[in-house]
């Protein structure tokens, strides 16, 4: 349910462009982000880092867009999203004791330390690649194209890309004893 939730202005974003072009899009995109970001608060009274990346991101990028008419703007928002969750990867590898997936995730499973550097290495990369792919399919591709590459391309690599990670994390994860 929550991936519905976090997906919500992407798909309302996509319905908006089949029915009413890129720019209305772009405006429902804005007023359907800042209405997840209103029922989270009610819900939970906090707001969520990635919703907030998100608002922040599309509001100055999908503002230029309607202000200058050029959907060139909001074609390169996933890619500054992902080139920015890049960097927060490799930067907290470098100056943290842990890897940001490391805190993410080790309350749930266990692995060595150099596991988890190279699953967060292995993150970063991805995103690095995912925005560089974004950027192909907004130069080589029509507008309507990279629409369905945005929802179906870049969710199913995303997709597919957790589901090799699943695979390597089986081999690593590390059996703990029960206490007795």
């Amino acid at each position: 349910m929550k991936i519905l939730f976090d997906f919500f202005p992407i798909f309302i974003f996509f319905i908006a462009f089949k029915f009413a072009g890129i720019y209305a899009a772009t405006a429902v995109f804005l007023i359907a982000t800042c209405l997840q970001m209103a029922i989270y608060w009610i819900m939970y009274r906090r707001f969520e880092k990635m919703h907030i990346i998100t608002f922040v991101l599309g509001l100055i990028l999908g503002g230029a867009t309607l202000f200058l008419h050029d959907v060139m703007f909001i074609k390169w928002k996933p890619t500054a999203i992902y080139w920015g969750f890049a960097c927060v990867f490799f930067f907290t590898q470098l100056f943290n004791k842990k890897t940001l997936i490391q805190s993410m995730m080790e309350s749930n499973i266990s692995l060595p330390p150099e596991i988890w550097k190279k699953l967060n290495t292995s993150w970063g990369i991805f995103f690095i690649l995912m925005g560089i792919l974004n950027l192909y399919v907004v130069y080589n591709f029509d507008t309507n194209t990279w629409v369905n590459f945005k929802l179906f391309g870049l969710l199913g690599f995303t997709l597919a890309f957790v589901i090799i990670q699943g695979i390597y994390l089986s081999k690593h994860i590390r059996n703990e004893e029960p206490e007795s």
